[in-house]
């Protein structure tokens, strides 16, 4: 049976979309670096969207996190402007550890392969 779907996700991927463009378009402030909106995930009852961004100079997601999450009404405003929804998700900004993970995981697998290797000699 194929999977449903959810209202929930489709919101989700159109606020993602958004805020993307609302951040580079409209946010000015200095702190904020080059961010990257990796996933957006909404609650079931369409009432909070939990905004995961990740950036690729290390130092700078910290801030830039401190400026959105200080701009969260006014994005939030400016996302009720341009989607037709009847009440705009409060926003919640935080750090990606996907990416970290990953990593993580990679040098492990790498770790255990040449230890594996280095058996077998």
């Amino acid at each position: 049976m194929a999977r449903e779907y959810e209202r929930a996700e489709r919101v989700g991927s159109q606020l993602q979309r958004e805020l993307a463009d609302l951040i580079r378009s409209e946010v000015k402030d200095p702190r904020l670096g080059w961010v990257t909106i990796d996933d957006v995930e909404v609650s079931r009852d369409l009432s909070v969207a939990k905004v995961y961004l990740s950036t690729l100079e290390s130092g700078q997601l910290e801030p830039s996190l401190e400026v959105l999450n200080g701009a969260a009404a006014f994005l939030r405003r400016e996302l009720g402007k341009r989607l037709r929804l009847r009440a705009v998700p409060e926003l919640r900004f935080f750090r990606d550890t996907a990416i970290e993970r990953g990593v993580r995981i990679t040098q492990l697998l790498d770790q255990i392969a040449k230890e594996r290797e280095e058996k077998d000699e």
